[in-house]
């Protein structure tokens, strides 16, 4: 508990506004996989906390890459609107790259290992699935919110 609050004090301090937003995704990234993992009827094990622990640095990860891309198209010179655009559309591909890796390898832990092993890669498999939804779905409707509401002329990156 006081790892997630240190990493959600951390991206406020590094992202400002953003890093906000990134918390709200991280929260409701937590909730949507305890509530999947509750209705499948899993056990919540040591091991299966610590699947969650990586699935929240995960979480982080990506809104870290998302985030930072901004920052960079903002620094090259781009819109606001352009910059969080080609933000998300570039950090697409990178999440995806380290989210699909990381889920085969929980689904070869799965099938090679035994009780906790498997504990570990069903959290961690679950919570990549969950994190690739939030970083993309949750943090950019947010974002998306409030460009709509405030019209930004610069990036509060």
């Amino acid at each position: 508990m006081l790892g997630l609050i240190l990493v959600m004090i951390f991206m406020i301090v590094a992202y400002g506004l953003f890093g906000i937003f990134a918390n709200i995704a991280l929260l409701v990234n937590l909730v949507m996989l305890i509530a999947l993992m509750s209705l499948f009827g899993f056990t919540l094990t040591l091991p299966g906390i610590a699947g969650i622990v990586l699935t929240m640095g995960m979480a982080v990860n990506s809104n870290v890459i998302i985030f930072e891309r901004i920052r960079e198209e903002w620094r090259n010179g781009r819109s606001a609107l352009s910059s969080i655009e080609t933000g998300f559309k570039a950090g697409l591909g990178t999440i995806i790259d380290s989210n699909l890796t990381a889920l085969i390898a929980a689904v070869v832990l799965f099938g090679v290992g035994s009780g906790p092993v498997k504990g570990f890669a069903i959290a961690h498999a679950i919570g990549i699935l969950t994190t690739m939804y939030t970083a993309f779905t949750v943090t950019r409707f947010i974002v998306t919110l409030w460009v709509r509401q405030t019209k930004p002329k610069e990036v509060p990156l």
